[in-house]
């Protein structure tokens, strides 16, 4: 009978021990998983010294541009450099006045403008058919598109020239934002079209199913899901048109863009006037991304209040 009982308790006392053991583990299991990894943590840090080095990047060149752009002729030649300027504003006043700096200015504005509803008007359309059409060479048409970036614009701006005198476009807003608008068109149809395979096509069918046509569908249901990727490749299409200068200075004479102006202008400048210059030139490119910062930002599925 004793031999029996103490049979009978061994079992349980193991039964015991094997519980306790599995709760040890599993609480060591737990802690283990609430406490972050080295790894995890030395990625974390990497990706944020890389963020920060790439947020210096930008920023930095800007600040200093606008910081020496309000300093006085000798604080910029002097040394040592201070980072307090004297909030001078007499270089600004000068090169806003100086002749052509504005109507330039306009010119650059108005070629920008043109060139992003080009390159919308046109490579949103062929973005949707490169994207839910099959046809025949369409691999070959996406290496065209790519291959047209391969040109130089030197090889190119002789040959427009003489174009554009017998047309009679040369030495207007509109050649020259013609000329962008081919530079920027690739790139506004390749980003649209990997925009619109992004869009279920299940989305048109149900709306085609409720008695839209196509282009109902298109203007309905596609374009506003796509409408930040479109400001996203307009943007990319102002910009290109903004800081474009060998076009502008071999196809314009007098209707001269701000970027053509600087080069012709301000080669053998001071210091302080091209930093006034490059000021203006900088704050309009800054204030458009500001402007539609929205629409960037839900491209990325960012909310912005």
């Amino acid at each position: 009978m004793k031999s029996s009982s103490s049979e009978a308790v061994m079992p349980s006392s193991l039964s015991s021990r094997a519980s306790a053991s599995s709760v040890d583990s599993s609480r060591q299991v737990a802690q283990t998983a609430h406490k972050p990894r080295r790894n995890d943590m030395a990625w974390k840090w990497l990706f944020r010294a890389g963020v920060s080095i790439l947020v210096l990047w930008v920023l930095v060149p800007i600040a200093l541009l606008m910081l020496n752009s309000v300093s006085t002729p000798e604080q910029i030649n002097g040394w040592p450099k201070t980072l307090t300027p004297a909030l001078s504003f007499e270089t600004l006043d000068f090169f806003w006045h100086y002749q052509g700096v504005i109507s330039a200015l306009g010119n650059s504005l108005l070629a920008a403008v043109f060139t992003m509803v080009i390159a919308i008007v046109l490579g949103a359309p062929a973005g949707y058919a490169q994207a839910r059409f099959v046809f025949p060479g369409m691999n070959a048409y996406r290496m065209i598109i790519i291959l047209s970036r391969a040109f130089p614009m030197p090889l190119l701006a002789l040959p427009l020239a003489v174009i554009f005198i017998q047309v009679g476009i040369d030495d207007s807003i509109l050649g020259l934002a013609m000329v962008h608008a081919t530079l920027a068109l690739p790139f506004a149809v390749l980003i649209t079209s990997s925009l619109f395979m992004g869009i279920p096509v299940e989305l048109e069918e149900a709306a085609w199913l409720m008695g839209c046509n196509r282009w109902q569908a298109f203007r309905r249901v596609v374009l506003p899901l796509a409408a930040p990727g479109i400001t996203a490749s307009a943007v990319f299409a102002f910009v290109i048109s903004w800081n474009e200068v060998f076009a502008s200075a071999i196809l314009t004479v007098e209707n001269r863009t701000l970027t053509a102006f600087l080069v012709q202008s301000l080669s053998e400048s001071p210091a302080e006037i091209k930093y006034a210059g490059g000021l203006i030139l900088v704050v309009p490119a800054l204030l458009f991304l500001f402007a539609i910062r929205k629409y960037l930002f839900s491209m990325w599925g960012i909310s912005n209040r």
